[in-house]
């Protein structure tokens, strides 16, 4: 694998970027402060733009990492940011990544997320030398898995009981995608 950590990617309508102390506020408005945003997810809802910032210092310190990718989604036509996307867990002796995102409700269904996460998938196919890029979501959180698919990712089943969200124990379904399945598009 050539680990090259959180390297700014570009789409049609997109900038991922790494984040920065001065996204604090924006992040906190946009997604992480929306009780909807974090319905499905194992973390709170932020009380205050203070935790946003207090989890920023965390990330931002681990940039320096080059297995370390984490980007916050910029759109291009207004310099806002909408939402992050990262890989949250690696498995090296079989060259897979586990990616994760969430965006402010406002921009759901307008193709964000797969937009990006196409680009993050190519990203760790094409350049950092990944055989396997696999997702999760909460089993009632369907949204999240039509942008797998979208992401051009396949169903592989439905873990019972093998998560937790903010509604106790749940059900995972799992998609993924491999090399030799990737298009390149």
């Amino acid at each position: 694998m050539n680990h090259q950590g959180t390297k700014k990617l570009e789409t049609k309508r997109l900038i991922l970027r790494k984040f920065t102390l001065e996204d604090a506020q924006a992040m906190f408005d946009n997604w992480a402060s929306e009780d909807e945003v974090s319905r499905y997810l194992p973390w709170p809802t932020h009380e205050s733009s203070e935790i946003t910032k207090g989890l920023l210092t965390d990330w931002t310190a681990q940039y320096e990492r080059p297995d370390y990718y984490n980007w916050v989604i910029e759109l291009k036509e207004t310099g806002e940011i909408v939402g992050n996307i990262s890989v949250v867990q690696i498995k090296e002796y079989i060259l897979c990544a586990e990616i994760g995102y969430c965006m402010g409700s406002k921009w759901w269904g307008n193709g964000i997320m797969p937009e990006a996460g196409k680009a993050v998938i190519k990203y760790l196919f094409e350049e950092i030398g990944f055989n396997r890029i696999q997702a999760q979501h909460q089993v009632n959180n369907q949204k999240s898995g039509k942008a797998m698919q979208k992401m051009g990712m396949t169903y592989e089943g439905t873990r019972r009981q093998a998560g937790w969200s903010k509604q106790g124990i749940t059900d995972i379904v799992e998609y993924s995608i491999l090399k030799e399945d990737y298009d390149g598009k």
